[in-house]
């Protein structure tokens, strides 16, 4: 099935259904579900192999979502920093524009659990117009960053429509598109539409694999289209509890991202989103995991690694600690491997 519209009209979305080609229990997954909203494409479904995969993890429900104690339901205060609905002004520069409710998949620790596939969320034309109008009324934001919610689940039409009205406001310099389809759904990303959007530049995509068995030749190959279009692309990789907390996992990912010219930009640190906590590590996990890679890891390969401070105070870099001491004469370190260095000052 290599259309990408006939993937989502044959995607799972009944626990029925989705138990007769997995070994799971519809029952749990109906309880989960009926919060939570559950997608998965096929093309997605046949890349788990079996049962608490990592795939499997991040696609399929468990009720371990229901009980998060920690978990808060907007927890980078989304809904306070939108000065208009879908669309969010945290930085000065830059602002988060929300065009689509769905997802070719609703992966399991989304940071938009509270609304993404939901009702509650309305996209609409209104909307949309609310959103280019504030754009246009502010004159500090220089970059915008088109989510969701997936906008490539837009269609072609509609997208551009998006894009075309963003382009003509001169104070706009830069457009980002974020999307999992490279991931979830790569037959979408069709040679129509890259055609499309290489007439936006500059215009750069981030997109998102977690897992080195989701980099697949049909993965590959949307990403070839994107950057033989002169598309850059990043992918923004989140830190999860038993599917990527390695330092093995993580090399083998990061490796494989640069072969499909995709350059790792961000490990995110998992957010406090409610009925995400079975996902979350601490931050001493990242930071060894940082150590681990930096140094045994082509620089290119190192993406940056951040918490999204809750309450909407925006990304914090977080990096291991090499400074032993600094002084007027010198700063005094240790190096990757270990070794006390010295570098003197004049």
């Amino acid at each position: 099935m290599t259309d990408w519209q006939n993937q989502l009209k044959n995607a799972f979305s009944s626990p029925e259904y989705l138990s007769q080609h997995l070994d799971c229990n519809p029952t749990e997954i109906a309880a989960v579900s009926s919060r939570y909203p559950l997608r998965i494409t096929p093309y997605y479904l046949e890349l788990i192999k079996q049962v608490g995969s990592p795939l499997f993890r991040q696609a399929i429900p468990d009720l371990q979502e229901l009980d998060d104690p920690l978990g808060m339901l907007d927890p980078l205060a989304e809904e306070s920093l939108s000065p208009v609905p879908h669309l969010v002004h945290r930085y000065p520069d830059r602002a988060l524009f929300l065009v689509s409710s769905q997802c070719a998949m609703y992966c399991r620790f989304c940071t938009r659990k509270r609304k993404v596939g939901k009702k509650s969320m309305q996209v609409s034309q209104k909307s949309i117009a609310a959103g280019i109008q504030y754009l246009k009324n502010t004159p500090q934001i220089r970059e915008v960053l088109i989510s969701g919610g997936d906008p490539f689940l837009l269609s072609d039409k509609a997208l551009e429509d998006i894009l075309q009205q963003i382009k003509k406001i001169q104070h706009i310099k830069v457009i980002r598109i974020g999307s999992r389809t490279p991931c979830t759904l790569p037959m979408r990303i069709t040679p129509e539409l890259v055609n499309m959007l290489k007439k936006y530049h500059p215009l750069y995509i981030n997109t998102h694999f977690n897992h080195p068995a989701e980099i697949t030749p049909e993965a590959e190959q949307a990403c070839a289209l994107l950057a033989d279009a002169g598309i850059p692309l990043g992918c923004q990789t989140v830190l999860l509890k038993g599917i990527n907390d390695s330092v093995a996992v993580l090399q083998e990912l990061l490796y494989r991202l640069l072969e499909v010219r995709v350059r790792p930009y961000y490990l995110m640190q998992a957010d406090l989103t409610e009925g995400t906590a079975h996902f979350r590590t601490d931050v001493t996990t990242g930071l060894a995991l940082m150590r681990g890679l930096i140094g045994r890891v082509s620089g290119m390969a190192i993406p940056t690694y951040i918490l999204d401070a809750p309450g909407g105070k925006g990304k914090i870099p977080l990096t291991p600690d090499y400074i032993l001491s600094h002084q007027e004469s010198s700063l005094d370190f240790i190096s990757y491997e270990g070794i006390p260095c010295s570098y003197p000052f004049l």
